[in-house]
């Protein structure tokens, strides 16, 4: 049976124009299941190398300061503060302020620029350059 008037499609994604703010909600989700896979298996492990024996401990410190390693680590470490500044805005956003398009586009981008800021911070501080 053909409806007499045909529903109405919701906007696909190829419609709507692309703004940071779509970007910063798209890698709030991402940086999400990064931390809750990869961050959780790391934890993992180094906790498993703390309790065992010292050959254990020196594999995962190998693997750690490889620099595929530290890749994964700055990585997560953007992903978490990446994902605490999303955090914030969305709380703001949920208490019903922020929502004029400029304001909306400003603190979506600073959640960018304030993740790269403290991943850079982060790093500085844990190599002791600060």
């Amino acid at each position: 049976m053909t409806p007499k008037h045909p529903r109405p499609l919701s906007p696909h994604l190829t419609i709507w124009k692309w703004g940071p703010h779509m970007l910063v909600s798209i890698l709030h989700r991402i940086t999400g299941g990064a931390l809750t896979v990869a961050g959780l298996a790391i934890l993992v492990w180094w906790l498993v190398a703390l309790s065992g024996d010292a050959a254990g401990h020196a594999r995962f410190v190998a693997a750690a300061t490889h620099p595929l390693g530290m890749l994964v680590l700055v990585g997560l470490t953007w992903a978490f503060w990446q994902h605490l500044f999303s955090g914030l805005r969305h709380l703001v956003l949920d208490i019903g302020a922020g929502y004029e398009l400029k304001v909306n586009r400003f603190w979506a981008v600073m959640t960018i620029a304030a993740s790269l800021f403290f991943t850079a911070l982060s790093w500085a501080m844990f190599m002791g350059m600060l």
